[in-house]
């Protein structure tokens, strides 16, 4: 009886798949049973080769053999898990098997990892693709009663194709060129360091900002305090000393009348719910996880423990059809959130398609607890802590509006006009979700006043400010410019084009901002990123193009929008345009490199001695050890 083979993304995944199906016999590297094998990768199993391995004349790095474009860059089996290929390609080749379900993370990744898997082992196979946004039995189960034909998903492996070779001609031709102008060890990517630039440039302006003094005059009315208008530019900071001084004496112990007084009432909708990067921003403001720390909580929280959707996501929307299963969802959470799921105010029957939106979702929707009980027992603090945000989401979206009254009130003292503001909470909402929560504590409220009211200064006094520079990067900052890459350019018609682009995508930007610490080009000082001196120097010598989020935002947009494209000609067309550009563009690389300004980047120890390859650099001409090998991924 032929059996089909399932291939999971890793071990642990493949063992849920094998107990939901039944399939329980144990073999070498795979489970199997009478209808299935399940078997797994262990992440990549499968890359492009590196240069050397490509065409023996790239074994030595020298300027004179570069750029290296070839036509076609081979797949080679990773060393360091050659032993679980083998078990794959054997038992894709066995007689036993007919035909073959992808199991890879739903992704772009997952997809790349799979193919190259399939190719590198000369499979011709018929494949199909398990499609799933959870973990749980139910979603295991629903996934393998829809499963397509692995041609459905040919445009989101070309777009991931795409981004893998584009990774490899821009950071092996970069790297490569920039290390051995400099005869140092530079890491050039295509992703990295457009993201190192934004923390250079936060840097630079907090080096060079020079603050300002400007002075603020309070008055104390008794039962509410008021800032002093500047009449003529209208904002709170008189920029004289002198002046403010004079104003507390004109003002001090006089009478004083309430001028306009006007109370509005506001709402604040709900917040949406959380795809990955709003997570990671949120974590790290609320709880000074790391992006890297929240997205291995969440992965555990998702394939570990199975109670929450797939985390890596770029949606923050859901689609009408989970009503039901998101009503299921809420009343399966633990006992300490019935509370809030039983009150008055959740509406259960939510439409409204600022969370429940088909068009808004791509390969996967926002990220929401799963319909399985959360054992906290069986949590970390960590975990927990995380689950909490993500349950606590979804519960507020199903609340009222919060609505609070916002009041303004200027009180004149002779001719100098007092500005006051306050707000007092109206209708309790969604901020009842987050009872306690500091961070969603408004100012304080004002007494009741009317128009002609009087009053006296109580006290008035003069405070010395200065104008502040801007904060350094934190995880939180530096994904939302990742994820907002272009956004802030002045060409309206590239600012709009740009909308969906960013740098690097949800699963990537941690792995991105980790790997420049490694790579010695920034740093953590607490709960901030820095760049370092060799980091700076880096953004000093590399063209813009490269440094450029709008020129990666491009690419992005563009690699995304090749996913969706069905049409197999326009899809084959569009990634052989993409690819000559990337080719193109590696080329300007290594001239950048060769004429780019000079630039004397300090020695480094390298790990551990190795023969030193010998070829000339371009500053000297003179025979050196070349620079250390340097990927340049991402």
């Amino acid at each position: 009886m032929s059996k089909t083979l399932i291939v999971a993304e890793k071990p642990s995944v493949a063992r849920d798949i094998a107990r939901v199906l039944g399939v329980k016999g144990r073999g070498e590297g795979c489970i199997q049973g009478s209808e299935y094998i399940v078997t797994w990768a262990i992440g990549h199993l499968v890359s492009l080769s590196e240069p050397g391995e490509t065409d023996a004349r790239w074994m030595k790095w020298n300027m004179a053999d570069l750029p290296m474009l070839p036509e076609r860059i081979p797949l080679k089996v990773l060393p360091g898990t050659k032993g679980q290929f083998a078990v794959i390609k054997g038992l894709m080749a066995s007689d036993e098997v007919s035909d073959i379900i992808c199991a890879t993370d739903s992704a772009r990744e997952g997809e790349l990892i799979f193919r190259y898997i399939y190719q590198k082992a000369g499979c011709k196979k018929p494949v199909r693709r398990l499609w799933i946004s959870s973990m749980t039995d139910a979603a295991i189960q629903q996934g393998f009663a829809d499963l397509k034909p692995a041609s459905f998903y040919d445009s989101l492996y070309e777009s991931a194709r795409c981004r893998s070779e584009a990774d490899w001609l821009v950071g092996m031709n970069a790297s490569r060129a920039f290390s051995l102008a400099y005869d140092a060890h530079l890491s050039v990517g295509r992703v990295q360091t457009p993201t190192l630039n934004l923390i250079v440039k936060r840097d630079m302006e907090i080096k060079n900002f020079v603050p300002v003094d400007y002075w603020e005059i309070h008055a104390n009315f008794g039962d509410y305090e008021g800032l002093w208008i500047n009449p003529e530019t209208k904002d709170t900071r008189c920029p004289d000393e002198a002046r403010a001084r004079e104003v507390r004496d004109a003002v001090a112990g006089k009478d004083a009348v309430v001028e306009e007084s006007k109370v509005e009432r506001k709402k604040v909708v709900p917040p949406q719910l959380y795809d990955l990067t709003s997570l990671q921003r949120e974590a790290n403001r609320k709880l000074g996880y790391s992006a890297d720390k929240t997205l291995k909580l969440a992965q555990s929280l998702y394939e570990t423990h199975k109670l929450i959707t797939y985390p890596r996501t770029d949606s923050r929307y859901l689609p009408d059809d989970m009503k039901p299963k998101v009503a299921s969802t809420l009343k399966k959470l633990p006992a300490a959130y019935q509370p809030l799921v039983q009150s008055p105010q959740l509406n259960w029957g939510l439409k409204w398609n600022r969370f429940y939106d088909n068009s808004k979702i791509s390969d996967h929707h926002a990220i929401v607890p799963t319909e399985k009980t959360a054992d906290s027992s069986q949590l970390t603090r960590d975990e927990a802590l995380l689950f909490d945000m993500i349950a606590r989401r979804l519960i507020a979206i199903h609340y009222p509006n919060y609505e609070y009254d916002a009041a303004r009130v200027v009180t004149r003292v002779g001719e100098h006009r007092f500005k006051s503001t306050g707000a007092m909470p109206a209708v309790e909402g969604w901020k009842a979700v987050y009872k306690g929560d500091k961070a969603e504590e408004k100012e304080p409220p004002l007494p009741p006043l009317k128009a002609g009211d009087a009053r006296r200064v109580q006290r008035a006094t003069v405070k010395k400010c200065q104008t502040k520079p801007p904060a350094p990067h934190t995880d939180a900052s530096l994904l939302n410019l990742m994820e907002n890459a272009g956004r802030d350019i002045e060409d309206e018609a590239l600012r709009e084009q740009m909308k969906s682009s960013g740098l690097g995508t949800p699963a990537t930007r941690a792995a991105t901002i980790e790997r420049l610490i490694d790579v010695g080009y920034a740093a953590r000082r607490g709960k901030t990123i820095v760049s370092t001196e060799k980091g700076r120097q880096l953004i000093a010598v590399v063209p813009e193009q490269i440094a450029s989020a709008v020129t990666t935002g491009k690419w992005e947009k563009f690699l995304s929008d090749l996913a969706a494209q069905k049409d197999e000609g326009e899809r084959d067309q569009k990634s052989a345009r993409f690819m000559n550009g990337i080719r193109r563009f590696s080329a300007f690389l290594v001239d950048a490199a060769k004429n780019g300004p000079e630039v004397h980047f300090a020695k480094e120890q390298p790990a551990k001695k190795k023969a030193a390859r010998r070829t000339y650099t371009k500053k000297t001409g003179a025979r050196k050890p070349a620079a250390r090998k340097a990927t340049g991924k991402g």
